[in-house]
């Protein structure tokens, strides 16, 4: 995904101290360097680490808790309840190491979250050697790890100190919503934000009703209405995005918005189909996210986010030629890049950036035969296709065995927790 799009055929990566020292044809390579380790799959392709631009990690833990829900439904009478009954520090550890057992394995290196106990996300994330883009959320209601949004904000900030400078961990700030967090918290979350030169994330007009409610209460829509308190006055990454008009676009635009497409989320809760083509023609840096697996999505399967993104346009638009497949798989790595602020470093395969980097099999029925390796990508292959995963050059899966996280223990507690949520919901 360098700028050039380049398609190199029986091609190398040479990895030095976390980096891509060179990147080219194997013959060449293997001139210029006598690698101490070598890693041969010649029935494969390498390419970027999928970038996920917005999910809730922890999420996992009460995957398919309910389903076939309008998003309101689904999270007042479902999801809030569920989460001040359960989410606890242990509960957000297991569920985050799920999440990234479950990343990893189907090729994502870097996600983009907001929960709580974010700080407990980010040490998960360390340990499974995932990079992760983590904002601790502020909301207008208690919550459990905070019960006031000045308790959230303090804990907002504890987090983007302790975490400045990581390698891995880009600590940011998250306010939840419009309709959920006042305006003065709002205004608070992008001060606090700017202090420190971290992004700021938040949900934004996912539904119609969300929509219609501002244009009720405040006579503009969601990203007029934040663009007026000042939110969009420094480094910003909005979720969603699926009600916007030519003039939120143009805002979003001017003000350098990433913003991260959900289409499974989106398609599953019914909130409609996002103007990505409008988007990406006015020159908003666009990524993909998952979302949540509890409901408005099952999995973390980025290949599945690819295929849904450009399907999804080119039936909304009546046009077979909307969003081809080089764009969607650009989308889930420099896209993606561009949208967190991060494309100097990740998102594409060119010498100097970080070793962010996946191997693809292609020895398999449904990868065979090969003509387009981006038609591949978007529509034939799966996450279950990964074979081996490195970040920052450490490798993290080989040959599909994780080597940073324990997958029999993590699936134990998994168990452990369902059991725990049944009988806390029948209380």
């Amino acid at each position: 995904m360098d700028p050039e799009r380049r398609v190199i055929e029986d091609g190398a990566v040479a990895i030095a101290s976390g980096k891509i020292a060179a990147i080219g044809p194997r013959s060449e390579l293997e001139k210029r360097f006598q690698p101490r380790r070598r890693l041969s799959r010649p029935d494969s392709l390498i390419a970027p680490g999928l970038i996920n631009t917005h999910t809730h990690a922890p999420m996992s833990l009460l995957r398919g808790i309910a389903d076939d829900l309008a998003l309101q439904e689904w999270l007042e009478k479902f999801i809030f309840p569920a989460e001040a009954r359960n989410v606890t520090p242990d509960f957000v550890r297991w569920g985050a190491r799920l999440a990234a057992l479950e990343m990893l394995q189907s090729g994502t290196t870097t996600f983009t979250d907001m929960y709580y106990f974010e700080e407990l996300i980010a040490e998960t994330a360390k340990e499974a050697g995932i990079r992760g883009v983590l904002g601790q959320t502020i909301i207008g209601f208690p919550v459990p790890d905070a019960k006031t949004p000045a308790l959230g904000l303090q804990r907002a900030e504890a987090f983007l100190k302790r975490f400045a400078n990581d390698p891995l961990i880009t600590p940011a700030v998250a306010p939840h919503a419009i309709y959920t967090t006042p305006d003065d918290v709002l205004r608070a979350c992008r001060k606090l934000a700017n202090q420190y030169n971290s992004p700021l994330l938040i949900h934004l007009s996912e539904t119609r009703r969300e929509n219609e409610d501002s244009v009720k209460t405040r006579s503009t829509s969601p990203t007029r209405a934040l663009d007026a308190l000042g939110l969009w006055h420094g480094r910003s990454i909005a979720a969603h995005a699926v009600w916007v008009d030519d003039e939120d676009i143009a805002i979003l635009k001017e003000r350098g918005v990433g913003v991260a497409h959900c289409p499974s989320s989106n398609m599953k809760l019914a909130s409609g189909i996002a103007p990505v083509t409008k988007m990406l023609a006015a020159g908003v840096n666009l990524g993909l996210g998952p979302d949540g697996p509890a409901g408005s999505n099952n999995d973390f399967d980025m290949f599945e986010e690819i295929d849904l993104a450009a399907k999804l346009q080119k039936v909304s638009t009546h046009d077979p030629r909307a969003l081809p497949a080089a764009e969607a798989f650009a989308m889930a790595t420099i896209g993606g890049a561009h949208a967190l602020g991060l494309d100097a470093s990740i998102g594409s395969l060119e010498p100097g950036k970080l070793a962010d980097l996946i191997v693809v099999n292609l020895a398999s029925a449904r990868a065979a035969p090969m003509f387009n390796v981006y038609s591949h990508l978007a529509y034939a292959l799966k996450g279950s296709d990964v074979t081996d995963v490195f970040v920052q050059g450490r490798p993290v899966i080989a040959n599909r065995r994780p080597l940073t996280l324990d997958e029999a223990l993590i699936l134990r507690k998994t168990q452990e927790y369902r059991d725990k949520i049944l009988a806390s919901l029948k209380q």
